[in-house]
């Protein structure tokens, strides 16, 4: 009996490691190709029910609305143009910009971005909000000491 369960014990492993490799390697043919990634996929959970801050908890910053608002261009104004020709300045809503400057201005309805593009004579070209709009001076607005 001892025989038997010698002869088991080490049949029975040499039997399963021998089979393990043959499925093993017509399982996964050998090729010079790279492995095949999974894309990660991430979504927002808009009740508790889908899901929680694991840092925060109670908080309900998860659940709110994303909602990007694009500030009215109208509401900047400029206040002077100053400088040389060779480098001209344009003061927009008390900020000072250069050709090229690029600075966040704060309206009434939000801060928004904006890239002076050109100044010339009169009118500035700034890009914000994903789209450019050329300013007028309006010497009336300009800033008395």
């Amino acid at each position: 009996m001892k025989a038997l369960i010698a002869f088991l014990s080490l049949a029975l492993p040499a039997c399963l490691l021998a089979g393990g490799a043959e499925r093993g390697a017509a399982a996964h043919p050998a090729t010079n190709a790279p492995p095949k990634l999974p894309k990660s996929v991430f979504t927002l959970p808009t009740t508790p029910a889908e899901g929680r801050d694991p840092f925060f908890p109670n908080s309900l910053r998860p659940y709110q609305a994303v909602t990007s608002h694009a500030v009215a261009l109208s509401s900047l104004v400029i206040m002077g143009i100053l400088g040389t020709p060779e480098h001209p300045l344009v003061i927009i809503n008390n900020l000072t910009f250069g050709v090229g400057d690029v600075e966040q201005i704060t309206t009434p309805g939000g801060p928004v971005q904006v890239h002076c593009i050109a100044i010339n004579g009169n009118t500035v070209l700034v890009e914000a909000n994903g789209r450019r709009e050329s300013l007028l001076f309006h010497p009336e607005t300009e800033i008395k000491p």
